[in-house]
C-alpha cells in the first residue's frame, strides 16, 4: 500500500475506486464500504485507494475535545493496509482545508488531483467548507466530472447502524466484548510506558504507565487484558482512571503484567482489552486495595 501525505498521487492511482471518510476505528461498518470499493476495482481492473483525514475533523473544530480516537493514526494505517488497499491518502485538515468550498473540493481534489473514477461515501457524508457539500450535491456533478457515487447501504446489527460514535458509547460504559464484535477485533491501546510513583511495585503488583492522549477514556475501573510488546504476547490485568486510594491526580492506564518483571520504560507495548472486571473503587487501606488485586488477578486468568 503506497501512502501518500498529499493529493499529488501521479497518473498511476489516478482512475480508481476511492472510499473517503475518517474510518476511525475500521470497524465492520467501514469494511463494508471498503470491501464495495475493492470488489468494483476488480472488476474495472483499476487501483482501489481511500481517502482519510487527519487529525479528526471533529477535533480540529473543537480544541475542547481532548479524548475521542479509537485508534491512533499507525493504528489506522495499519488496518486499512489490511483491506488490501493499493494507495491511501492522508490529507492534513487544517484551517486552509476547511475553507475549501464544495465545488472546489469536487472539481480540484476529486476531479483535478484524484481523477477518481468510482467514489465510495457513507449516505451522511459531509464535506467543504461550513460541510455545505452531501451526496445530493457529488452526484449532480458526476456527469460533469467524469465519476460515479456509490452509497453503500450502512451495515445494521439488532437494527442499530454500526457507527464509529456507537464504538465509542460502548467503550465509554465499560462494554468492552459489545465493542470488539463491531470492531471485529480487540480493541486495544498502543502507548509508550512512563515512570510513575512505582506505588505498584512497592505493594507487590508492579505496574506499566501509560497516558492515554487522544484515545477515547474508556470505563473507569479494571479489566482483563492481553499485553503485547514485540512478537511476545502476555496476559495481565489494567485499570483506568485515577487511584482514588491513593488520590491521584493524572488519568492513567495502568497495566499488571503476568509473568514479565523486566523494565519496560521508555517501550511501546499494545494493551488488548478482552472484559471490563469492575468499576475503580476507593479502598479504606492498602491491605484491602491487595486483596481486592488478588481477585481481580485471579478472575482475569
Amino acid at each position: 500500500m503506497k501512502v501518500f501525505k498529499n493529493f499529488n498521487i501521479g497518473k498511476k492511482f489516478q482512475n480508481s475506486a476511492l472510499a473517503v471518510g475518517n474510518f476511525d476505528g475500521i470497524h465492520l461498518g467501514h469494511k463494508k464500504v471498503l470491501k464495495a470499493a475493492r470488489l468494483k476495482s476488480k472488476k474495472n481492473k483499476i487501483y482501489f485507494g481511500a481517502l482519510t483525514f487527519e487529525p479528526l475533523p471533529v477535533m480540529f473544530f473543537n480544541k475542547s475535545i481532548k479524548n475521542h480516537r479509537i485508534n491512533k493514526l499507525s493504528q489506522k494505517i495499519e488496518q486499512l493496509k489490511k483491506q488490501k488497499l493499493d494507495f491511501l491518502v492522508i490529507k492534513k485538515f487544517d484551517r486552509k482545508f476547511s475553507k475549501i468550498n464544495y465545488l472546489n473540493f469536487i472539481k480540484r481534489i476529486l476531479y483535478q488531483k484524484l481523477k477518481c473514477k468510482f467514489l465510495f461515501v457513507s449516505k451522511n457524508f459531509k464535506f467543504g467548507n461550513k460541510r455545505e457539500g452531501d451526496v445530493s450535491k457529488l452526484k449532480k456533478f458526476e456527469k460533469k466530472f467524469f465519476y460515479k457515487t456509490i452509497i453503500t447501504p450502512p451495515l445494521k446489527k439488532k437494527k442499530k447502524t454500526i457507527s464509529s460514535t456507537i464504538i465509542r458509547k460502548l467503550l465509554k460504559s465499560g462494554e468492552i466484548k459489545k465493542a470488539n464484535y463491531l470492531l471485529n477485533r480487540k480493541w486495544e491501546i498502543i502507548g509508550k510506558v512512563i515512570k510513575g510513583s512505582q506505588r505498584g511495585r512497592k505493594i507487590g503488583f508492579p505496574t506499566c504507565n501509560i497516558l492515554l492522549k487522544k484515545y477515547i477514556i474508556p470505563k473507569f475501573g479494571v479489566y482483563a487484558v492481553n499485553v503485547k510488546i514485540n512478537n511476545i504476547s502476555k496476559k495481565g490485568i489494567a485499570n483506568i482512571g485515577y487511584r482514588p486510594t491513593f488520590n491521584g491526580k493524572k488519568l492513567l492506564l495502568e497495566v499488571n503484567i503476568f509473568g514479565i518483571k523486566k523494565n519496560l520504560y521508555n517501550k511501546n507495548i499494545n494493551v488488548v482489552f478482552n472484559k471490563f472486571i469492575r468499576p475503580e473503587k476507593k479502598f479504606n487501606n492498602i491491605i484491602e486495595l491487595k486483596n481486592q488485586i488478588k481477585k481481580d488477578i485471579k478472575q482475569a486468568k
